[in-house]
């Protein structure tokens, strides 16, 4: 990548090219022959994601990653969920980690996990959790697994097959006073 990457909240201005950017993915898995995670369609089209991007967007909980003027990814973290037993703590939810394809292999989605990890530090909350697809060829949780989460426990609604994912953070040590 040329350049710094600059991560900014997002609003409602950025709807658009978040949904290009879940199309993007969308695509690169269909073209993977990975449709059990999205299925088959254009994500922008679907009405999950037309209800899902403005409220992620007037959250204050989206945070998205820039390349210059592009954008190359973005994190949801702090929407509560329904589908999953509330955390015995106080617990970062990611809702969303979502990466350019164009810029595969490059840290974005590793650098969005440590920008949630500060968002959790800043709130004094020592657990991150997210849920992922688990199927397939299991890569998903892999890359997660890798990023230092572990399964807590399967999930399943309907024919899709996830993980609840989870990773304590250490506490920030202050720093030394001179």
């Amino acid at each position: 990548m040329n350049g710094p990457i600059t991560i900014r909240p997002g609003g409602p201005a950025d709807i658009p090219a978040v949904l290009d950017l879940l199309d993007e993915a969308g695509e690169w898995l269909v073209a993977q022959g990975r449709t059990g995670q999205w299925g088959t369609q254009r994500q922008s089209g679907t009405p999950r994601r037309q209800q899902q991007a403005p409220m992620w967007a007037d959250s204050g909980c989206q945070h998205l990653a820039f390349a210059g003027e592009k954008l190359v990814g973005v994190l949801v973290a702090g929407i509560p969920v329904d589908f999953v037993e509330p955390a015995p703590e106080p617990d970062l939810y990611i809702n969303l980690l979502v990466t350019s394809r164009m810029h595969k292999g490059e840290g974005l989605g590793a650098l969005l996990l440590d920008h949630a990890r500060g968002l959790a530090r800043a709130q004094g909350i020592g657990l991150l959790r997210l849920d992922c697809y688990g199927g397939g060829d299991g890569k998903l949780v892999r890359y997660y697994e890798g990023q230092g989460f572990t399964v807590a426990r399967e999930l399943r609604f309907g024919q899709w097959e996830g993980r609840l994912l989870e990773q304590r953070l250490q506490a920030q040590r202050p720093a030394p006073v001179q």
